[in-house]
């Protein structure tokens, strides 16, 4: 067994000794007398996948809102490539590379699929504000969004408007616009939520497909098949605490999982 114990650290470090892509170092976030998220230290290897599970109110969508900046820890620290970013605004972690989604679909439903992607691009390139493009930069968003588009499958649903899409459609469009900011850490929050059944294997393979080269991936799920046919290793919290950390066969046959979670849902 892996153990995580507070002042332990769940590591990702390769046997050549490559540094963590993200890294936390007892990070904790507590709110009056409650320990929301508790002395989590965790490592997140270049090209990692790792899964967080555990019951409703373990601490698992707070600890991603403590990586993505929108809340602020109480106690510990949050690196990303070594530089530390605990106190970086989220708007500034997205441009250094992380990029998140939600347990609920953002996507702006009056504009078309196609619409969505370009607007993300030409946010993340700070052509935002330019009123005429340039010919051969508007070539180059309409190209790269017909690249991001493809990725996530839905190169036939270009012209769609948004707010028709289906469930499972507007979460790989939540995907795209994330690529757009060509992340280098994805933050997923229960992306199959909400998503039907024969929607699901499509999901799984677009996310697979996005943890490619040294992307690494952080997850939030519920759904045990979708979270063992994806992850590298699998975190497993309890009250705010990371109990056990490892590879899946590893978790799965831990004693201190199955005692904590016979019965519940995970």
């Amino acid at each position: 067994m892996v153990s995580a114990a507070a002042g332990g650290r769940a590591s990702a470090l390769s046997a050549g000794g490559v540094p963590p892509l993200l890294s936390t170092t007892e990070l904790s976030w507590r709110v009056g007398g409650a320990h929301i998220v508790d002395n989590v230290s965790i490592d997140v290897a270049p090209g990692e996948f790792v899964a967080v599970i555990g019951p409703n109110g373990a601490g698992k969508t707070s600890l991603l809102n403590l990586l993505s900046g929108v809340r602020r820890p109480t106690a510990g620290r949050v690196l990303l490539r070594g530089r530390d970013i605990t106190r970086v605004a989220v708007h500034k972690r997205a441009h250094l590379g992380i990029g998140r989604s939600f347990q609920s679909s953002a996507v702006f439903g009056s504009l078309t699929v196609a619409g969505n992607v370009r607007l993300a691009l030409q946010a993340h390139g700070g052509d935002n504000l330019r009123i005429w493009p340039r010919p051969a930069a508007d070539r180059r968003l309409d190209a790269r969004t017909a690249e991001i588009l493809e990725q996530v499958g839905l190169a036939s649903r270009s012209v769609t408007l948004s707010s028709t899409l289906s469930h499972g459609d507007k979460r790989k469009l939540e995907l795209a616009l994330m690529l757009a900011c060509e992340p280098a850490l994805l933050l997923l929050d229960e992306p199959m939520a909400g998503v039907s059944a024969e929607d699901v294997p499509g999901l799984v393979a677009v996310i697979r497909s996005l943890n490619t080269g040294e992307r690494g991936v952080v997850m939030v799920e519920h759904h045990v098949d979708v979270v063992l046919d994806l992850a590298d290793r699998i975190a497993v919290m309890h009250h705010g605490a990371l109990l056990v950390c490892s590879d899946p066969d590893t978790v799965m046959a831990d004693a201190t999982v199955q005692s904590a979670y016979l019965g519940e849902a995970l």
